[in-house]
C-alpha cells in the first residue's frame, strides 16, 4: 500500500520535488528500491528509527524523476 500511495503523490508533483515517505513494512525496503529503480524517480535516502509501536519505522526520501 505505501507503494500505491506514493506512486499517486509523485505524480502529482513537479519533477525534481522530493518526498518523505514513513512506513512500518520491513518488506517496504525492497519495495521503495524496486519502485524507484524501475521508475524515473531517485531514492535519495533510506534510514530505520527504533519505534515504540511498531519496533522500527522506515524512512525515504525520494526525488521525482521527470
Amino acid at each position: 500500500m505505501p507503494i500505491l500511495r506514493t506512486r499517486a503523490l509523485l505524480n502529482g508533483m513537479a519533477t525534481g520535488e522530493e518526498l518523505v515517505v514513513y512506513a512500518t513494512d520491513p518488506a517496504s525496503v525492497i519495495d521503495f528500491r524496486h519502485f524507484c529503480n524501475t521508475t524515473d524517480n531517485a531514492l535519495l535516502s533510506h534510514e530505520t528509527q527504533p519505534d515504540e509501536v511498531h519496533k522500527t519505522v522506515f524512512i525515504y526520501r525520494i526525488r521525482r524523476g521527470g
